[in-house]
């Protein structure tokens, strides 16, 4: 493999994907700021002209906020790569271990701990000033210092033996090695699926049990009529930290669980809420949740394949700028770079997870209703200021879920009589 060819494909694809980003986000401000003048027509009655200008101008400053990340993230990958980064890394942790296999964790380590930090001011602006100028952040200084510092704590706990077993399957297996380091994260991610809810979840946030009530009771009862079985229907304090609503489920097999934010519930009726629900157990009547995992388990293979045969050879080291070749590096440089060559496939995934939102919709308008599902809709759109405008391409990148007018239009027809 040659290294000089190598090299020029790093560089073609880190300058397409980074100015086909800043191109997409250039787009989507010009759809949004042609059309903040009116309210679409089909939410003209629904949405005020304020509140639509609201979200036109969020989206705006978080296009150009996302513009900045775009060119800093960018910058930050050449720093580590060709810049010499990795090297300076990797040369810090040989000189606080021997070990082959502890310097490898500690190079994976001091990476994610120097990330984090270099990332802390577009986190703190983004939260502070851009979050906070739209009247959505509740967060505090202690509250964002404090879910960061648990984060690494967290992970150093669970990641830090993760990292000894692959590193060490990479060195003992042979050029198989790839399968068998499939194998263990596959065993992990289904692990942390089950345990997530329960043991992780709650270190971030409280979750209390749905109070008794109206709504309580007509959530048990979608849930006997589809059929669904979870360990409970908990409210998260999502206000602790913004004024966004959402809804998801957690968990695995019999630990689901059922999560509203708070926030979402203050602002919607109990039809709403229903709908919404339906709407997420749309997706497990369709196994979207489980087709996903299995794509995403064979994407995971793949890419472990690739890396493996990548990983004996001198040129990938050297055409990215790195002299410390090891297992550990490998893996580091090569989950680094993977994103260059693999965002301009982007709109396929976007696009199956859309067609997944358009079922799972029309699951609701069978299980529950339509109108109530498109009621809540609007007011998820009205309080998160979601832009009802979106410039078709950008959508096709980065959206997975339906446009506004696209999936208000399919509801309206799934609960169209038939003639």
């Amino acid at each position: 493999m040659n290294t000089h060819t190598l090299y020029i494909s790093f560089l073609v694809f880190f300058i397409f994907s980074t100015f086909l980003q800043f191109y997409l986000s250039i787009r989507q401000s010009r759809a949004v700021l042609k059309h903040r003048s009116h309210v679409p027509a089909d939410f003209a009655d629904t949405v005020s002209l304020e509140e639509h200008q609201k979200a036109a101008d969020y989206t705006l400053a978080k296009q150009r906020f996302a513009r900045y990340r775009i060119m800093y993230e960018a910058l930050l990958l050449l720093v580590f790569t060709l810049g010499g980064g990795l090297n300076l890394l990797a040369a810090l942790s040989m000189k606080f271990s021997e070990n082959p296999i502890t310097q490898g964790v500690l190079l994976i380590a001091l990476f994610t701990v120097v990330s984090t930090l270099i990332s802390l001011p577009l986190d703190a602006y983004a939260t502070f000033k851009l979050e906070a100028r739209f009247g959505f952040n509740r967060s505090t200084v202690a509250t964002f210092i404090g879910d960061r510092i648990k984060g690494l704590l967290v992970g150093a706990v669970i990641g830090v033996p993760l990292l000894y077993a692959v590193i060490y399957l990479m060195g003992i297996t042979g050029s198989f090695w790839w399968l068998w380091v499939w194998l263990l994260w596959l065993g992990f991610s289904m692990l942390m699926l089950w345990a997530f809810p329960k043991w992780i979840a709650p270190l971030f946030n409280k979750f209390d049990p749905l109070p008794e009530g109206r709504l309580k009771e007509q959530i048990e009862n979608l849930l006997g009529r589809t059929g669904f079985k979870s360990k409970g229907i908990f409210v998260m304090d999502g206000s602790k930290r913004s004024r966004h609503g959402n809804a998801y489920f957690t968990g695995l097999g019999a630990n689901k669980r059922i999560v509203f934010y708070d926030t979402l519930l203050e602002d919607m009726q109990p039809d709403e809420v229903e709908a919404v629900l339906a709407h997420e157990l749309g997706h497990f009547k369709h196994r979207h949740i489980i087709k996903q995992m299995l794509i995403t388990f064979v994407l995971a293979l793949a890419v472990l394949y690739v890396l493996g045969q990548l990983m004996p050879q001198a040129a990938f080291y050297q055409s990215l700028g790195v002299h410390y070749p090891s297992h550990a590096m490998a893996l580091l440089l090569f989950l680094l770079v993977l994103p260059v060559f693999t965002f301009p496939f982007s709109p396929l995934a976007s696009l199956v997870s859309r067609r997944n939102e358009f079922e799972a919709d029309r699951y609701a308008a069978a299980t529950s209703s339509a109108q109530s599902l498109i009621a809540a809709l609007t007011k998820l759109y009205r309080s998160n200021a979601a832009s009802l405008v979106s410039d078709k391409w950008y959508s096709r990148f980065y959206d997975s879920h339906p446009g506004a007018r696209e999936r208000v239009a399919a509801l309206k027809q799934a609960q169209a009589p038939v003639k």
